[in-house]
C-alpha cells in the first residue's frame, strides 16, 4: 500500500494598486515545520495567501527547502493508485499533523478553544453566542464549498482546519499560535490547513474573513491550488459573502443592502473607483500579478468579476465549470477560450455592470442581449420596450450622419412601494436616478462592430423622453431602456412603445 504523505506548502497572496497599475498575487515560502517526509521543493504548488492590507514591510525572499531523498510526489486527490489508501492515510493527506500546541500555555494566555467537525478555533475573545457559533457556521459552509466548486458528487474528505481569531496579537505569540515567520497582516492569512484572522468591527465581517480564508484552505486541500490571483481572491470573496438567517449560513449571497454586510465595503470600492475615473477593465483584473498591497481595493475588483460571471445568466454555467480546470497551468487561457464566442459582449457587460453596481443588483433583468440591428424599415419602426429590463436592442440599425426621430408613448409602473408609481416616457420628477427623472426613456447607439477595448456607448445615454432627434456619429444598433436602478427593476411592470423614423 502506497503511503500517502501530507503537503504543507505556503501561499502568500497580496495585491498592489498604484493608479492603473494593480498587482495581486502569490509568493511561496517554506513551511514553518515539515512532516518527516515532506515533498521536494520543485513539486510544491503555491498554497499560502494573505487577505488585504498587510503592514508595509519588505517581502521575504523565496527560499528552497533542503533536498530530501527522492520519493513519489504525494497527491491531494488521487485518481489512480496502486491500492485504496486506508482512512488513516487519507486523513494524513487532508488533515496533516501540525506542530504541537501547548494547550496549557494557550489557556494561560486566556485563549479559549472551540471545536467542530471541520474547525478547531482558538480565540481570545469572550465566548458569547456569536463566537461560540463560528465553528458550526464553518461546518455549514463545507457542503456549500463542495457544491460551488464542483465536488458535490465526490466522496467527502476528512479535511479539518485550525483557526486563530485574534484580538490581542501578543497573547497568540506568547502561546506559540502566531510565529515570526508569518508576514504582518491586517485582516486574514492562510497557510495550508491553518487560518488566522483578526477581530473586526462587525460580527458579519468577522464571519466573512473566516469564510474567505476557509475558501482558500478548502481549495488548496482539494485542488492543490487556488488558481491565478483574480480567481483565487474572487472565489474567496464570492463564497465569503454570505447571509445568516436563524442560525443558517448561506454562501455566495449578493448583498441586498449595505446594512446586511457592515464593514464589508466591496460595492463601495468599485463605485468609488468609477466615480474617480479609475475603473479597471476586465483585462486589467485578469492580469493581476503577485505583489504586496497596502489596500483592500483589489479584493473589491476580484469580487466584482466573480460576482458578474457567477450571477449573469449567460456566463454562469461556464464560470461554474472552471474549478475542473484549476490544475491546468494554462487556466487563464482556458477561461478565455470558454468565453471566446462572446468576449466583446462580456467586456461591454462588465463596463455596464461596474458603472451601475449597486446593492441588490438584478443580474437577470440587467443582462444585455447584444442583438445586431437591421436597416430601418416600416416593419421594424415600432418597438415594444419592457419597463422591467435594462438595455434592450431595438433591432434597428441606424446610419452614421443620418437624423432619426424617436417618439414614445405608454404608461407603466416604476415602483410598488409605498404605493404604485405610474410613469410615462418623460419620467417622474418627484425622484431622480443618475441625475435624470426616474423612468425617463433613454437611448444609445451601439457601434457595429464593437471592439473589446472600446468604451461602451451605453455608458453615455441620450435622453429621449416623449420625443427626440438622434444623429449617430457611428453606424450601429439602437438600444433603449428606461432610467431606473438595476437594483429596482423587479417592481416595474408594463411597457412603452417607441416609433423610429428618418
Amino acid at each position: 500500500m502506497m503511503a500517502m504523505m501530507r503537503r504543507l506548502t505556503l501561499i502568500r497572496c497580496a495585491c498592489l494598486l498604484a493608479g492603473f497599475g494593480l498587482v495581486l498575487g502569490c509568493g511561496a515560502e517554506p513551511p514553518a515545520a515539515q512532516s518527516p517526509a515532506a515533498e521536494s521543493p520543485a513539486a510544491k504548488p503555491a498554497a499560502e495567501r494573505t487577505l488585504a492590507e498587510p503592514v508595509a514591510r519588505p517581502a521575504k525572499p523565496l527560499r528552497e527547502a533542503p533536498p530530501i531523498a527522492p520519493s513519489p510526489p504525494p497527491a491531494i486527490i488521487v485518481e489512480s493508485a496502486p491500492a485504496e489508501p486506508s482512512p488513516k492515510e487519507k486523513e494524513e493527506v487532508l488533515r496533516p499533523r501540525l506542530p504541537p500546541i501547548d494547550e496549557d500555555g494557550v489557556a494561560a494566555q486566556g485563549i479559549r478553544k472551540l471545536e467542530s467537525e471541520r474547525l478547531t478555533l482558538y480565540t481570545d475573545l469572550p465566548l458569547d453566542d456569536e463566537i461560540k457559533s463560528l465553528p458550526e457556521q464553518f461546518d455549514q459552509a463545507y457542503p456549500q464549498w463542495r457544491e460551488h466548486l464542483g465536488l458535490a458528487d465526490q466522496e467527502a474528505k476528512p479535511w479539518h482546519v485550525v483557526g486563530r481569531l485574534m484580538k490581542d496579537e501578543a497573547k497568540f505569540r506568547a502561546a506559540g499560535l502566531l510565529s515570526d515567520e508569518l508576514p504582518q497582516f491586517q485582516f486574514g492569512y492562510t497557510r495550508g490547513d491553518e487560518i488566522w484572522w483578526r477581530e473586526q468591527p462587525s460580527a458579519y465581517y468577522r464571519r466573512h474573513l473566516m469564510l474567505h480564508e476557509g475558501t482558500h484552505s478548502f481549495m488548496y486541500a482539494h485542488f492543490g491550488t487556488c488558481g491565478p490571483p483574480w480567481y483565487m481572491e474572487g472565489m474567496a470573496e464570492l463564497l465569503g459573502t454570505h447571509s445568516l438567517v436563524d442560525g443558517v449560513v448561506k454562501l455566495n449571497v449578493f448583498p441586498a443592502s449595505r446594512d446586511d454586510v457592515p464593514y464589508w465595503g466591496r460595492v463601495k470600492i468599485v463605485r468609488d473607483a468609477v466615480r474617480d475615473g479609475q475603473s479597471l477593465s476586465l483585462e486589467q483584473v485578469l492580469a493581476l500579478e503577485p505583489g504586496i498591497s497596502s489596500t483592500a481595493v483589489p479584493y473589491g475588483w476580484c469580487w466584482a468579476i466573480a460576482a458578474l460571471l457567477d450571477g449573469h445568466p449567460r456566463y454562469r454555467d461556464r464560470f461554474r465549470r472552471l474549478p475542473a480546470e484549476l490544475r491546468q497551468a494554462d487556466f487563464d487561457a482556458r477561461m478565455k477560450a470558454a468565453y471566446e464566442s462572446d468576449w466583446s459582449d462580456l467586456n461591454e457587460q462588465w463596463q455596464c455592470f461596474t458603472a451601475d453596481l449597486e446593492y441588490g443588483y438584478d443580474f437577470e433583468r440587467s443582462a444585455i442581449d447584444f442583438v445586431p440591428g437591421e436597416p430601418l424599415s416600416a416593419s421594424n419602426a415600432r418597438i415594444e420596450l419592457a419597463a422591467d429590463r435594462g438595455w434592450q436592442s431595438a433591432g434597428i440599425r441606424l446610419e452614421a450622419g443620418k437624423t432619426y426621430r424617436l417618439k414614445a408613448s405608454g404608461r407603466y409602473q416604476i415602483a410598488s412601494e409605498p404605493r404604485i408609481w405610474w410613469c410615462e416616457p418623460n419620467g417622474v420628477t418627484i425622484r431622480y436616478y443618475a441625475g435624470r427623472p426616474l423612468g425617463m426613456l433613454l437611448a444609445a447607439v451601439h457601434p457595429d462592430p464593437y471592439g473589446p477595448a472600446a468604451k461602451s456607448s451605453l455608458l453615455s445615454p441620450i435622453e429621449v423622453g416623449l420625443d427626440a432627434e438622434l444623429t449617430p456619429a457611428e453606424t450601429g444598433t439602437l438600444y433603449l431602456r428606461i432610467n431606473d436602478s438595476p437594483a429596482e427593476l423587479r417592481d416595474n411592470t408594463g411597457s412603452l412603445q417607441v416609433q423610429v423614423a428618418e
